[in-house]
């Protein structure tokens, strides 16, 4: 599905243009805030409190902590929806460069209850370790999502950039309010299952104890990664672009080069929502040498395999800009960026181990931190540098966002990181398998024979990794 979704974002950044593109970016970034206090935190909340009452051996206890749950978020997102319509006129003058009237972002309002309850019920299946349903909803979404905005877009985008906008917005609400049906029947057919106990017992404060300094921290770090998306067109224009040229630029890189980069996180990402309930469950039974001893594996498999995503990219980045967008600024943008998906990928990993640590304020802390110095940096940079400033910025908020999460970890758990076997051997393998894939020189004239050269390096960087003992058999026993 995320493959379906990559082919579906080339269609739409070859049929809108990077321009439209980068407007809906920014329409994207305004949304990602509303969600975030639709959601306050909820999530986590769920999965934490619902994953401590399965451990505790109390199921009816963690199905009424998901009721509650889900009631509250539903609270929450009605109150999104509505400060987003009362603001709507002052985000499209101010945000928006009066690119597009409010109807977007009414249509983005109605959508924030269904998405906040989606999140609770989604952080009950977590916890229960049924994510199957998660992914079924999130494979319906995506259809969804694809069938309406393809629809609209054939209809209505001889009309305009707002109504290529309009197109996207629509197909992303309505696919949003598919799903939560869907995962709210599932829910209550999981509910049925194992009728509730009527007991006096309630889960309030065990879910606002996790929401609220979560979603404290969320408003401040969704408002700042809000507000920095906002102000970088603005900061181009600052170095001599026009308005066209600069949403032009931030959505080739940001539209279209990161997802591109970020695309094979996909596994990354599934495993980082699981890992919150697995850490959550051991760390309530107190169970530390497990904990050490997961966390050292799992940091290990991530630098492993990001560090051949990192080659993949360092290798084929030109030949993948021209068969995915047939554009090689995308490809030079993959090549300047590729070094940074080791600290990316690796992260996201620790940020779900943290979370599932109970140091998910800590977590939101170095986020914010983060964002206060990339908002710094995008504003003294990018007038000098231009786009050129926009990737320094990308690289200092990622290093010194994986720095002190990194830090973090080795904190509470104790982590010994063995640099030369899991981070200068692999990247020496990487610059190996380069040079032999140069040595076999298999030519690369369509999609069929990029795949093959990608599955080559992949097997040849696998085969060098157990050669010199940077992957064992004794690797595989978790």
């Amino acid at each position: 599905m995320q493959t379906i979704g990559i082919i579906f974002s080339v269609y739409v950044s070859n049929k809108v243009g990077s321009e439209s593109i980068g407007l809906f970016q920014l329409i994207m970034s305004v949304y990602a805030f509303f969600i975030t206090i639709a959601t306050s935190g909820i999530n986590l909340a769920t999965t934490r409190v619902v994953s401590e009452q399965i451990a505790c051996n109390n199921k009816f206890g963690a199905k009424k902590a998901a009721t509650q749950a889900i009631f509250y978020s539903f609270c929450f997102g009605i109150i999104a929806c509505l400060l987003l319509c009362i603001f709507s006129n002052l985000i499209v003058s101010v945000c928006l460069h009066n690119k597009i009237t409010t109807f977007p972002l009414y249509i983005i309002a109605v959508s924030l209850p269904f998405i906040s309850m989606s999140a609770a019920i989604n952080g009950y299946f977590s916890a229960v370790r049924k994510v199957f349903k998660t992914a079924s909803s999130q494979i319906l979404e995506q259809i969804v999502r694809i069938f309406i905005t393809c629809t609209l877009l054939y209809l209505l985008l001889p009309k305009g950039i707002e109504y290529a906008c309009i197109c996207l917005v629509i197909g992303t609400c309505l696919s949003e309010a598919f799903s939560f049906t869907y995962v709210y029947i599932l829910y209550k057919f999981e509910k049925r299952k194992e009728k509730l106990v009527q007991d006096e017992q309630s889960y309030k404060s065990d879910i606002f104890k996790i929401c609220i300094p979560i979603a404290i921290t969320s408003y401040i770090r969704s408002g700042l990664s809000t507000f920095k998306q906002l102000i970088i067109p603005l900061r181009l224009e600052k170095s001599g672009l026009s308005c066209e040229q600069a949403l032009s630029k931030y959505g080739l890189i940001s539209g279209m080069t990161l997802p591109i980069l970020l695309f094979p996180s996909v596994f990354i990402n599934s495993f980082s929502s699981l890992l919150i309930p697995e850490f959550s469950s051991i760390f309530v039974t107190k169970n530390y040498k497990r904990i050490n001893t997961l966390t050292e594996k799992i940091f290990k498999y991530i630098l492993l395999f990001s560090t051949c995503i990192f080659g993949i990219f360092l290798i084929f980045s030109d030949e993948l800009a021209k068969v995915i967008y047939n554009n090689q600024e995308v490809g030079k943008y993959l090549l300047y960026l590729s070094p940074i998906v080791i600290i990316m990928y690796l992260d996201t990993i620790v940020d779900g181990m943290l979370k599932g640590l109970n140091e998910q304020v800590n977590v939101m802390k170095c986020n914010i931190l983060d964002l206060f110095v990339s908002i710094f940096f995008i504003y003294f940079l990018l007038p000098i540098y231009s786009i050129n400033g926009y990737i320094a910025v990308i690289y200092i908020s990622e290093l010194l966002n994986g720095f002190i999460s990194i830090r973090q970890l080795i904190k509470v758990t104790k982590l010994k990181i063995k640099f030369f076997s899991w981070i200068i051997m692999p990247i020496g393998i990487c610059f190996i398998a380069r040079y032999i894939i140069l040595l076999i020189n298999i030519p690369i004239i369509n999609i069929t024979s990029l795949i093959i050269n990608i599955l080559l390096f992949i097997t040849i960087y696998i085969l060098l990794l157990f050669i010199t003992n940077c992957l064992t058999k004794k690797d595989f026993k978790i």
